[in-house]
């Protein structure tokens, strides 16, 4: 059963990277293209000498592009399908669809939201080379520390639920989720490497196509593993939990 259920989350997430890929390169390309035009401008001021060109703009908006999309795409609908299921059955009494749009929602808001809030996505040209190493690990220390507060703040609502229902549990979970975060991303160091004359429209425009991939991504997977997935625990006779 899990076997199947991986194979069909991986084509759900080869469908979400053909629609990820077609919508990064009509709207994100042209902002990347954009802060490239910036960067070598503003080396160009400098007196700085043009750093060579080791793989094509054209391989890296295209086949570059599409390759990277894929494998992201794949591997991450792979995972979706593992946490549907050890979820569905389980900690859900939702259908099949149900269990995969709540999973697809909470992973887009712990795994792109939260993090994008505090360290949001950034074209070339924006960002000190020197801080590169310190800007990743803060920013994957806050996709791990959302994760986790999501999973703890699940665990939270279950037991609340037993005292004092559902719906309360899961409010008073949210509400304590969202505490945590908040307290999170205050304490966090902030980031602010953008350029003074750096382009406020590009800059907006290619965080806003950043967060849209990820909701393409995630709203793909959410759907169409929910139905491919809906059909086969169906054919098997049952809803139950596919891990045993």
């Amino acid at each position: 059963m899990v076997g199947n259920l991986l194979l069909r989350g991986m084509l759900a997430g080869m469908i979400a990277g053909i629609l990820v890929f077609a919508f990064a390169h009509t709207f994100g390309e042209p902002q990347v293209d954009a802060a490239i035009a910036f960067e070598e401008a503003s080396a160009q001021a400098a007196g700085e000498a043009a750093e060579p060109e080791i793989v094509s703009r054209a391989t890296q908006a295209g086949l570059g592009l599409f390759t990277g999309v894929m494998a992201y795409s794949i591997a991450v609908g792979g995972l979706f399908s593992l946490a549907f299921a050890f979820v569905h059955g389980r900690l859900s009494s939702l259908s099949p669809r149900g269990t995969s749009a709540v999973i697809a929602i909470a992973a887009f808001v712990a795994i792109v939201l939260v993090p994008a809030v505090k360290y949001p996505a950034t074209p070339p040209a924006v960002g000190n080379p020197d801080t590169i190493g310190v800007r990743t690990e803060l920013f994957f220390l806050m996709i791990v520390v959302s994760l986790a507060s999501l999973i703890a703040a699940v665990a939270l609502s279950r037991r609340l639920a037993e005292r004092f229902g559902l719906w309360n549990g899961a409010i008073v979970a949210g509400i304590a989720y969202l505490v945590f975060i908040g307290a999170v991303l205050y304490l966090l160091p902030p980031i602010n490497e953008v350029p003074e004359n750096f382009s406020a429209v590009v800059l907006w425009r290619f965080r806003t196509t950043s967060l849209g991939m990820h909701a393409i991504l995630w709203a793909t997977l959410g759907l169409v593993f929910g139905m491919l997935a809906e059909r086969r625990l169906a054919a098997k006779g049952g809803l139950r939990p596919a891990f045993r």
